[in-house]
């Protein structure tokens, strides 16, 4: 048996975060038109048992303004702060450790509407996050001399097919070349 000490995934988290953000544009709305999220970038840093993940998205909403007669896009960058806690499979590394956030789900809106006051957008935002650590961690595997070879499973091929055709090949030129002996032989002769 031997020890190799490889990097592999050493500790996992996931974080699902729904919050709501209130926006104010520059006119009153009358209605919603549509919202949609762009432009997702986050940053991640471990801190103990958590990583924490540093992100911003933009948040666009279309509304309907002046009692819906005009039309604008507010937009506006909301900042955030997630912190995913970590389960590791094996003992915490001592080594460097290297931190990769995945997102299952990037910052989606799935509600806006009209506060009471009239003045603010409520905009509901979801987004999901998955956090891995890669370590160093240690392997056993078991060691064989350089000979060594699991044994092979071969099939049993039939060349049949293969040998009857060569065997009519080899007939058929056998054939052509005793015909081509056998045929009718001329003498010379000198005509005076």
């Amino acid at each position: 048996m031997r020890q190799i000490v490889t990097k592999a995934v050493v500790a996992k988290g996931k974080k699902r975060t729904e919050v709501c953000e209130n926006l104010r544009p520059p006119n009153q709305p009358s209605s919603i038109l549509g919202c949609w999220v762009i432009n997702h970038t986050h940053t991640a840093k471990k801190h103990g048992n958590f990583v924490e993940v540093s992100g911003k998205f933009d948040v666009n909403v279309w509304y309907a303004y002046h009692n819906h007669s005009k039309t604008a896009v507010y937009s506006e960058t909301v900042l955030y702060r997630d912190r995913i806690k970590l389960h590791y499979r094996d003992n915490e590394t001592t080594g460097k450790e290297e931190v990769h956030v995945k997102v299952i789900q990037h910052p989606n809106c799935t509600e806006a509407i009209i506060t009471p006051c009239g003045e603010q957008f409520q905009v509901t935002i979801e987004r999901e996050l998955l956090a891995e650590v890669v370590g160093e961690t240690t392997i056993c595997i078991s060691v064989h001399p350089l000979d060594f070879e699991e044994e092979w499973d071969f099939e049993d091929e039939s060349s049949s097919s293969s040998s009857s055709s060569s065997s009519s090949s080899s007939s058929s030129s056998s054939s052509s070349s005793s015909s081509s002996s056998s045929g009718p032989s001329f003498e010379s002769s000198s005509f005076h």
